[in-house]
């Protein structure tokens, strides 16, 4: 498995943004976790049929690092959950369906 460094990341969660039809940071959410399937089930995502994007770090301290990048421009998400483990940075876009905490 390929892991990124933080610039592969940001490039990566940005060159998918522009392709999703939504212009505003605020209509994503974004978060880090152990085990992103987990996370999708839990915010009630839909990776089938919805737009999302899953990246591993190359460590959680690196996952931290581009989730608060993205908190800062305005997505949606909390930081300082997860722990050492942590290294899966996802992020989708919010629905009416979506539970984003």
């Amino acid at each position: 498995m390929k892991k990124y460094t933080y610039d592969e990341i940001i490039y990566n969660i940005e060159e998918h943004k522009s392709v999703s039809g939504h212009n505003s940071y605020k209509d994503f959410y974004i978060g880090i976790t152990s085990c992103p399937e987990k996370r999708f089930i839990e915010h009630n995502v839909n990776i089938k049929n919805s737009w999302s994007i899953t990246l591993p770090a190359i460590d959680s301290e690196t996952a931290r690092k581009a989730e608060k990048y993205f908190l800062c421009k305005g997505m949606k998400g909390g930081d300082g959950g997860g722990n050492n483990e942590s290294i899966y940075v996802y992020c989708y876009i919010i629905t009416p369906t979506t539970i984003n905490e």
